[in-house]
């Protein structure tokens, strides 16, 4: 599918109406060979077809919200809209009223022009990177689909809504990398803000310290659309920003440990084709997040609030949880008091020793994950293997929600190869200068055909 910039344009200048793009996302959705199936949890057929049409004659008459009106996006089903129970990708909450009033951000993207086709599934509760669910379905990658590979979690139904042309971009979580894996693992780019930019309210939780509200979409630009609509900034547009200059932090050490070779090969390629073209780099360590990233492996943020979250339904509606994804929660009981005050200590100085010791860089690059996807059956039939591909998939990404920091992931593969995904990621805050920063290195870390 198109741009959100050139659709938008096509739907100005009268070439395509809002019906038609819809009509075209459903006919994805239902077509019986497709992923739509697993992709989403609810389809708005009705009221997506009802809003095209009153789209098209709000363009027809000059009157139209934002350029972007008539545009169909999915969201995940972590998002409240009125009249409808928020499942959360599980059969937990199937017993909760609907919600009475959308979320902040479902509300934010309606008010200018934006038609939700449908809210996508994902991994129970968001909590897992692998894109796994037992409950609605698995999506499969559109890499070598026949292979059936894991899309990436936990928003994974929103990277194959756009890979397959469902909807023209979609919005899903980050807590640990639930943006940026299933869109480098698919082929897309996927933004985390800053967390406190985009409100939360009418969003189910993971965890209240790490969670982030983010865009799956095509293009960086696509994604700064997205963003600014839902942190409610006033202008759209991205500051342009010169290649030449700029400053990137080559993150070494565990970031880099147990990489495919593929993976590798591809990420140190971008490197190359950005030295060539005048972009600095410089080789770096963070210390400080070596040792926070050991340190919550014994027990973390995400984990302990993601418990004191559940604890009323794990024993009440045990039988509904996914087993693995309820073994792993409930194992997150006994995080104490003390340990969450120690957790939440050593990440504030891991993020004030971090942003020292970063000074002076534009952004800071890495892998945005180590792996390329695997196959569906092989994490489905070993929960130990599931286990240790889930940890190394969030490894890298988690980084930028321990510092709280904005992060982007690029494809940078080669045409037909296995998506590989390169994460740019800025200072706390520098939103918009890092999504200025991507935009201009995109047409680099991209691979042309």
């Amino acid at each position: 599918m198109k741009t959100l910039l050139d659709l938008a344009q096509k739907l100005n200048r009268k070439k395509l109406t809002s019906r038609q793009l819809v009509e075209h996302c459903l006919s994805h959705i239902d077509n019986t060979d497709g992923e739509g199936k697993n992709v989403f949890i609810s389809v708005f057929r009705e009221r997506a077809l009802s809003e095209a049409d009153a789209a098209d004659k709000a363009r027809s008459e000059s009157r139209h919200s934002s350029p972007f009106c008539g545009i169909p996006v999915s969201i995940k089903d972590l998002f409240d809209i009125a009249g409808q129970v928020t499942t959360a990708g599980s059969h937990v909450l199937d017993e909760q009223p609907p919600a009475n009033h959308d979320a902040t951000i479902v509300q934010r993207l309606r008010n200018a022009g934006f038609i939700i086709i449908g809210k996508t599934t994902m991994t129970e509760f968001a909590y897992s990177g692998l894109g796994i669910n037992p409950h609605y379905g698995t999506p499969a990658n559109p890499f070598e689909r026949a292979i059936r590979h894991i899309p990436g979690g936990s928003s994974s139904g929103a990277a194959v809504s756009v890979s397959d042309n469902m909807a023209a971009a979609a919005i899903g979580t980050d807590t640990g990398g639930s943006t940026r894996i299933p869109a480098a693992l698919c082929g897309l780019v996927g933004f985390k803000p800053t967390a406190e930019r985009v409100p939360l309210d009418g969003c189910i939780p993971l965890s209240t310290s790490l969670d982030s509200i983010g865009p799956i979409a095509n293009t960086v630009t696509c994604c700064a659309v997205l963003n600014a609509i839902m942190s409610g900034d006033s202008t759209m547009e991205l500051a342009e920003y010169p290649q030449v200059g700029i400053r990137l932090g080559v993150l070494d050490g565990f970031v880099m440990e147990n990489l495919d070779k593929d993976v590798a090969n591809a990420y140190h390629q971008t490197l190359e084709r950005l030295g060539k073209r005048g972009i600095l780099t410089k080789t770096i360590h963070l210390p400080e997040l070596e040792n926070y990233n050991a340190h919550i492996n014994k027990g973390s943020l995400l984990g302990g609030e993601a418990a004191a979250w559940h604890k009323p339904y794990l024993d009440s509606r045990k039988e509904f949880y996914d087993p693995w994804i309820h073994r792993r929660i409930e194992s997150c009981l006994s995080f104490t008091a003390a340990d969450y005050v120690e957790t939440v200590a050593r990440r504030r100085q891991c993020q004030i020793a971090t942003a020292e010791r970063t000074l002076g860089l534009d952004a800071i690059v890495m892998p945005t994950v180590p792996l390329p996807p695997i196959p569906i059956a092989r994490l489905e039939n070993d929960t130990e293997e599931a286990r240790r591909s889930n940890l190394l998939y969030l490894r890298n990404t988690s980084t930028a929600n321990a510092l709280n920091a904005p992060a982007i992931s690029i494809p940078c593969h080669k045409p037909d190869a296995a998506p590989v995904g390169f994460m740019l990621m800025g200072q706390t805050g520098e939103d918009k200068k890092l999504l200025s920063i991507a935009k201009s290195l995109e047409p680099i870390i991209r691979r042309q055909p």
